[in-house]
């Protein structure tokens, strides 16, 4: 389990995922893209404000778990992919949006100790941020991953419509999406599994 880790190691963690696709992944996810994940909050950003993965670092943890996720139920149920990046792609910035959503709030300073990434003792929390550019969710995420690279129609519609049927008014588009798509549905699945069996 990738919970709670130091930035760094989460960035190493990404450059071995990323290493290990390398043949199916496309080229921008090293160099410019990476340094961009990296200033824009990518594995320092919550994933919620106070439900999961509400902890510094818990966007990239979550995300991690859900492309690992979707890797192994690709495999297991041999589920047919129009690229065989998709799982990565997916699952790694389904929730992209989330890296300028929240903003931490020091609530008790803590003390960095020499050779520490890290305060020891500081305590926090994270509000909504009011500095975001972009509302919404899935389209969010899709139109901020589509500045770095060109996406295929599933994984356009697999990043929009992972909330499945907790978006009440989309639920039409979201029938429709899995019925051309059925990695829009397994998609969703990986989420929830990561959320409500993984618990990241």
């Amino acid at each position: 389990m990738v919970k709670k880790m130091n930035t760094k190691n989460r960035i190493e963690l990404y450059k071995r995922l990323v290493d290990e696709y390398s043949n199916q992944l496309p080229s921008v996810m090293n160099d410019d893209f990476l340094d961009w994940l990296i200033d824009e909050g990518f594995f320092t950003a919550p994933a919620s404000r106070k439900y999961h993965g509400a902890y510094e670092g818990g966007l990239f943890d979550h995300s991690y778990t859900v492309a690992h996720t979707l890797l192994e139920i690709t495999e297991k149920l041999d589920i047919e992919w129009e690229h065989p990046r998709s799982p990565i792609i997916v699952g790694l910035f389904h929730d992209l949006c989330k890296i300028d959503q929240y903003e931490k709030v020091i609530d008790v300073e803590g003390v960095t100790y020499f050779g520490m990434d890290e305060p020891k003792g500081e305590e926090y929390h994270f509000e909504y941020s009011t500095d975001g550019l972009l509302p919404g969710h899935g389209e969010k995420s899709v139109m901020k991953l589509a500045q770095w690279m060109q996406l295929t129609e599933e994984e356009i519609l697999c990043i929009r419509y992972h909330m499945g049927a907790y978006e009440k008014d989309t639920w039409d588009y979201f029938d429709k999406a899995i019925r051309k798509y059925p990695t829009v549905l397994w998609t969703h699945t990986a989420d929830m599994i990561a959320l409500k069996v993984k618990g990241v």
